[in-house]
């Protein structure tokens, strides 16, 4: 069966070949998965052959996981004022978009990226203009999921005004939402308890819109709220707590919402076998 219960995964490695995500991912006991599509440390990869791209379809096609979603690369600033970063960050991320589109993944998730001093709304101002360009030469079938942060440093997208400020210029079909649990809370956004949590969708809703969300990142908060150091800790043993994800994991809006885990392996991913775990529990999966 292609789709079990609840769509639950990790981020996995794709060392050794694309393709060879889905036997980890399925050994974890996932139902859907994040990668990066290529080395997210270096900007540039050799392009995607027909063979790679064949076995990772065929691979697909006959594994359990089911929505497999793509994490651009982090050196990727499209916020930065920085002309030559900012050129070489376009073409990376046009080329993340490429390769998407070529493995047939349909999401991409992003960090609307940092200023680096000039400013919030030059910072937002930029980062529109980017996707501008982008949207011009992007292939179709790829939609960018924007990722709120902690708000760490000078990054953008601590706030959902931030988020809505950078989708507003743009058709509905262009963006989406990657919501991160543990960015939301470090960045002063209590979801630890159900009434704090239902204040923060409450208050998403008013200021994106609740149905952008097509993708969470369940991470727990290794530092307090409002910190805004993004630090990610096992489910339950960080600031924000089991009743945080409980309350998340039983939201019938989000059930067939995927939730990806971003939280340390451990050995033979044991961690991720336990956080699995304990997020069927919480959601009340047989």
């Amino acid at each position: 069966m292609k789709f079990k219960k609840l769509l639950l995964g990790a981020h996995v490695s794709i060392a050794g070949g694309l393709d060879k995500a889905f036997a980890r991912a399925e050994d974890v006991g996932c139902t859907a998965m994040q990668i990066f599509t290529k080395n997210a440390s270096q900007w540039q990869a050799k392009p995607l052959g027909n063979l790679e791209v064949e076995a990772f379809s065929n691979a697909w096609s006959v594994s359990v996981i089911g929505p497999v979603i793509a994490h651009d690369s982090y050196l990727i600033n499209l916020a930065t004022p920085e002309d030559a970063a900012w050129e070489k960050s376009k073409a990376a991320f046009l080329d993340e978009m490429e390769r998407c589109a070529a493995l047939g993944i349909p999401q991409l998730v992003m960090h609307p990226g940092a200023h680096v001093g000039s400013g919030k709304a030059m910072g937002i101002e930029r980062v529109i203009s980017a996707f501008e360009d982008i949207f011009i030469r992007a292939p179709k079938g790829v939609k960018i999921l924007l990722e709120n942060t902690a708000g760490q440093g000078t990054c953008l997208g601590n706030s959902f005004e931030d988020l809505a400020a950078i989708m507003a210029p743009f058709p509905a079909r262009s963006f989406g939402v990657c919501f991160d649990t543990c960015h939301a809370f470090a960045a002063g956004y209590d979801i630890s308890s159900m009434q704090g949590y239902e204040t923060v969708m409450e208050e998403f809703d008013k200021v994106v819109g609740i149905k952008a969300i097509e993708l969470f990142h369940v991470n727990d908060c290794k530092k307090s709220l409002g910190s805004r150091v993004d630090r990610h800790e096992h489910i339950g043993k960080g600031a924000i707590g089991v009743e945080g994800f409980r309350t998340l994991m039983q939201d019938k809006r989000f059930r067939k919402i995927p939730k990806i885990l971003e939280t340390p392996k451990g050995e033979d991913n044991e961690f991720d076998r336990k956080n699995l775990e304990l997020l069927r529990t919480l959601a009340g999966e047989d």
